[in-house]
């Protein structure tokens, strides 16, 4: 569990790193090269729909150990802006789900919001530390004042795709 922790925690800090760390002239490139229209399709490592989770039933697994290794299938809510390095997906229990994607090897349209999405890749339960919740604010557009109200630590479900397909909307 420890070294579960610790390495979801080195790649937030990696992804963050790696979003601030670009020039204005490399973050615009980005933008525009993420931003162009959804195409439905496959992004990360190829693998086939086998058994899937409804978030649902994820957020029941997760009750009874820490982990979750498969497949869930859901709706991407929102996407990291910059350049599509994270997005999230909306659980029944009111919270969200923010999807990474391993190794930061890949990233999805910045423009991919309300489509239907498989993930494959680990669930878990974690803790999310104050400066990292800013950074997913900054990078949602959050105004100065909306990050700075965050104060506190948060436990919540996090996905580390190893790949993702994007359906078209029915």
């Amino acid at each position: 569990m420890k070294k579960t922790l610790y390495t979801l925690a080195m790649m937030a800090a990696f992804a963050w790193t790696s979003c601030e760390s670009k020039s204005s002239d490399e973050a615009t490139a980005e933008i525009t090269e993420t931003s162009q229209e959804v195409i439905p399709g496959q992004y990360g490592a190829e693998f086939a729909e086998g058994e899937v989770m409804t978030p649902a039933q994820l957020v029941s697994k997760l009750e009874g150990t820490d982990s979750y290794t498969g497949q869930i299938m859901g709706e991407i809510k929102e996407v990291c802006t910059k350049k599509g390095c994270w997005l999230t997906m909306d659980l029944p229990n009111g919270e969200s789900m923010r999807v990474t994607f391993k190794d930061y090897g890949f990233f999805v349209p910045a423009t991919s919001q309300g489509f239907p999405i498989l993930l494959e890749g680990v669930a878990t339960r974690v803790e999310t530390d104050v400066e990292t919740l800013r950074h997913f604010a900054e990078d949602q557009g959050k105004s100065a004042e909306e990050v700075a109200e965050i104060t506190e630590p948060k436990v919540e479900i996090t996905f580390e795709a190893t790949g993702v397909i994007i359906k078209d909307k029915a």
